[in-house]
C-alpha cells in the first residue's frame, strides 16, 4: 500500500513544495496579518477564498457558517476533507504585524494557525499542477470558531452537512511531526454564584458571592483525577463584585474540564456539581452552572489505516512521528466515528501569545507531507458508513 509514495510523481511533489517555499511564508505573513478573533473571522475567511481562487480550486464558497469551502473533484474514490481553522485567539486591535527573524517568523497566531491555511491553499496548487488524477474529492475548508469558546462551530456545520459524504478528516493543525488521533474531550461551564449583597460594615456577616465561588474553585482545585486516562480542570477566569465596601452579589468564573474518556468527564462534572450544589447551600446563596462549550472525545486506534498514512508519509520524509492527544476540530469527526487525524506543518513555540513564531525551513517538508497525505488517502478503501 503507499506504493504512490515512492513514485517520481511524489519525487516531483516534494521538489516543487521545496520551490514554493517563498509564496508559501508570503501566504502565512498575509494571512497572520488579516485579523480572525473567533466570532469575527470575515476578512480572514475571504482572504483564505480569493487566495484559494487564485490557486484554482473550482466553487469556492463561504458557507452559511462562514466556513471557506472549496472542493478539488475526484472520480468516486474516498472524499477527504482537508482543513485548517481560520480564528485566532487575539482580540480586534492587536499588532499583528509578522517579523521576519532570520530562519523565523514572528507574530501573533503566525502559527497557529496562519501556516496551515497557506499550507492549504499550497496544497491545492500543487495538487491541481500536478495533473494528477484524483480518485476521489478533496474537500478544502477554512472553518471558524475553533478556538475558546468557539465550540468548533464550523467544523460542527460541515460535518453535519457532509458526515455521509466524508470518508477521512485531516485537520491541519500543531507541530510537524505531531499525529493526533485521540480527540480531549472537554466540558465548559460558566459558573455563577448570586446573593443578597450589602455593605461590608453594615450588613457583614450576610452571604458573599465572592466568598461562596472561592470556597467552590478551593474545594474543584483539590479534586483527585487520574493520569490515565489523562483528566484535567482549570478555572480560567473569575469575576465579581462591586467595589471594595461592597457584600458582592454577584460572581462567576468559567471552568474548563477536560479528558481523554468521556466516563471520567462525566464524573468530573457530576463531581463539580455537587461541590457547587454543597457550598451553595451552606454558604446560603443561589448557584447555576450554564454550558459554554463542549468538545466530543473520540479516537481512532494506532494501527488504523488513516495513521499508518501519516507514518508512511513521514518515513518517506525523514518526518519523526510524535503521536499525542489534543482537542482539535478533529474532535467532532472522531466522536461521530469517522477517522481524523490532525497533523501539522512546521515547528515554533510560544503559541497564543503575541511573540508567537514559527521556523521557516520545515514550511517545505509541512507542505510536502500534506500533499503526500492527499495522495495516500486516495489508496484508501471507502468509509463503512453504519446502516439504519
Amino acid at each position: 500500500m503507499f506504493e504512490v509514495l515512492g513514485s517520481p510523481l511524489a519525487d516531483d511533489l516534494i521538489c516543487r513544495a521545496q520551490a514554493l517555499l517563498e509564496d508559501l511564508v508570503a501566504d502565512t505573513i498575509r494571512i497572520a496579518e488579516t485579523p480572525a478573533p473567533t466570532g469575527d473571522e470575515g476578512a480572514r475567511a475571504r482572504l483564505v477564498a480569493e487566495r484559494m481562487i487564485t490557486a484554482g480550486v473550482p466553487a469556492v464558497e463561504i458557507d452559511s457558517a462562514g466556513n471557506v469551502v472549496g472542493r478539488l473533484p475526484g472520480r468516486g474514490g474516498p472524499v477527504l476533507l482537508l482543513a485548517a481553522h481560520l480564528d485566532t485567539v487575539f482580540p480586534h486591535g492587536t499588532d499583528l504585524t509578522v517579523h521576519k527573524d532570520c530562519e523565523l517568523l514572528r507574530g501573533p497566531g503566525v502559527g497557529d494557525n496562519s501556516a496551515s491555511l497557506a499550507s492549504l491553499v499550497q496544497t491545492a496548487r500543487l495538487l491541481l499542477g500536478s495533473g494528477y488524477p484524483l480518485k476521489g474529492d478533496v474537500i478544502l475548508a477554512g472553518t471558524v470558531g475553533e478556538e475558546g469558546l468557539g465550540n468548533l462551530r464550523g467544523m460542527r456545520a460541515l460535518m453535519g452537512r457532509l458526515a455521509e459524504r466524508v470518508d477521512y478528516v485531516v485537520p491541519v493543525d500543531g507541530t510537524l511531526g505531531g499525529l493526533v488521533r485521540q480527540a480531549v474531550g472537554s466540558r465548559r461551564y460558566r459558573l455563577v454564584v448570586q446573593a443578597e449583597g450589602g455593605h461590608s460594615w453594615g450588613a457583614f456577616g450576610m452571604p458573599s458571592a465572592i466568598h461562596s465561588l472561592c470556597q467552590m474553585v478551593a474545594r474543584i482545585s483539590a479534586l483527585p483525577v487520574p493520569q490515565v486516562p489523562r483528566t484535567t480542570y482549570n478555572v480560567g477566569t473569575i469575576q465579581g463584585g462591586t467595589t471594595v465596601n461592597a457584600i458582592a452579589s454577584r460572581a462567576e468564573a468559567l471552568l474548563d474540564l477536560r479528558s481523554v474518556d468521556s466516563t471520567e468527564l462525566g464524573r468530573l462534572e457530576r463531581e463539580v456539581e455537587e461541590i457547587a450544589t454543597r457550598v451553595a447551600r451552606q454558604a446560603g446563596v443561589q448557584v447555576r452552572l450554564e454550558p459554554v462549550g463542549e468538545r466530543p472525545a473520540g479516537m481512532i486506534p494506532q494501527n488504523h489505516l488513516l495513521c499508518q498514512a501519516v507514518h508512511a508519509v513521514h518515513e518517506r520524509l525523514g518526518i519523526r512521528t510524535r503521536s499525542y492527544p489534543s482537542s482539535t476540530d478533529g474532535n467532532i469527526p472522531l466522536a461521530m466515528g469517522i477517522p481524523a487525524v490532525t497533523i501539522g506543518v512546521t515547528v515554533g513555540g510560544n503559541g497564543h501569545r503575541e511573540d508567537e513564531f514559527i521556523e521557516v525551513p520545515p514550511l517545505a517538508r509541512g507542505l510536502a507531507q500534506t500533499v503526500l497525505l492527499v495522495l495516500a488517502v486516495q489508496d484508501l478503501p471507502l468509509r463503512q458508513r453504519q446502516r439504519g
